[in-house]
């Protein structure tokens, strides 16, 4: 991190078009890696509290695409495409999330998976094109609330592999 000559953190240059969701899951880092890179195990908790997910393309590359549709409580449809920019297993995903392919208003997340003892620390940080869209998707959409239920979902799921695997 760097610091200002006061010793205080200096401010990113995007700080005010970002978000950052963290959370410390109880799995082992490869697992939550897995969670996030294979859709048999990510149509089981991808989402907010509520949603659904329907996959329609995957390949898991950089360059690769997920293409799917988010189903909300009320029924409205999300068309959404995530396409990988980098991967370094079991440490790092980065990808460009948009609604189509060369969306103008796609944003940037990177998801870090750091060990924490036994556990894992997810950090998703997500970079807007602008701080009005940043604005929106947190005051609009709850993109923070949403990302923290995304993640609790991920836990909860991993939780249940847990449970299963030690009951085999």
């Amino acid at each position: 991190m760097s610091t200002t000559e006061r010793g205080k953190p200096a401010r990113s240059a995007t700080a005010d078009r970002e978000i950052v969701v963290s959370r410390l899951v109880d799995a082992p880092r490869e697992l939550v890696f897995e969670a996030f890179t294979d859709v048999r195990h990510l149509s089981h908790w991808w989402g907010p509290e509520g949603f659904t997910t329907t996959t329609r393309a995957f390949e898991f590359r950089v360059g690769g695409e997920w293409d799917f549709v988010m189903h909300g409580p009320d029924g409205t449809d999300y068309q959404e495409l995530i396409t990988w920019t980098e991967l370094v297993p079991p440490e790092r995903i980065a990808m460009l999330h948009g609604e189509t392919r060369d969306d103008p208003n796609a944003f940037e997340s990177v998801l870090t998976f750091e060990l924490d003892g036994a556990a894992t620390r997810i950090e998703m940080h997500t970079v807007f094109p602008t701080k009005e869209q940043r604005d929106e998707a947190a005051e609009k959409y709850r993109a923070i609330e949403r990302g923290r239920q995304t993640l609790s979902n991920l836990a909860a799921y991993l939780t249940e592999i847990a449970r299963k695997g030690a009951e085999d």
